[in-house]
């Protein structure tokens, strides 16, 4: 069974704007896919078990070898894909937990990783329509997370967290 069986037609993915202390975002570019080429935040599918916030990291260490801490979110996006798939993606803004850790990223996904300015990656052509949005807009907000909530043990949560 192929990936894409594994997740059916509700796909749940996650991104993480990672900001160096200089300012400077955290970018991927893609070996595969619709975004092979071009520079992306790095991104993955919320597996079994883990909360978004919890893939969001473990995809950025994934890719680039960089740990982090989850600010907030940031928001969703979400499209339909050839008229069946719901394909969301939630975008959080994450921070280094070292700011001068070396990135390491992964070869058989990714051509590179690295920090670049926001202004700079405005002028490159290959960055995706997602980070010109992003930095076009003047002051990104972001949602922290609320942990220490229960709704209730009847739901049988092991984890329940808040963005809101």
């Amino acid at each position: 069974m192929s990936s894409r069986e594994k997740r059916g037609k509700v796909w749940l993915a996650v991104s993480g704007l990672v900001k160096s202390s200089e300012g400077h975002w955290l970018v991927v570019k893609k070996r595969y896919g619709g975004l092979k080429g071009q520079w992306s935040l790095p991104a993955g599918f919320v597996e079994e078990g883990e909360t978004a916030d919890e893939a969001v990291i473990r995809e950025v260490k994934e890719e680039t070898g960089i740990s982090c801490t989850v600010k907030g979110l940031i928001g969703l996006r979400t499209g339909v894909l050839k008229g069946e798939i719901s394909d969301n993606m939630l975008v959080f803004l994450l921070e280094p937990v070292e700011q001068e850790e070396r990135i390491i990223h992964q070869e058989n996904e990714l051509y590179e990783a690295r920090f670049i300015a926001p202004h700079k990656l405005l002028l490159e052509k290959d960055a995706s329509i997602l980070l010109h949005y992003l930095i076009e807009q003047m002051e990104l907000t972001s949602k922290p997370g609320v942990e220490d909530l229960n709704p209730g043990n009847q739901f049988g949560y092991t984890a329940y967290k808040l963005f809101l």
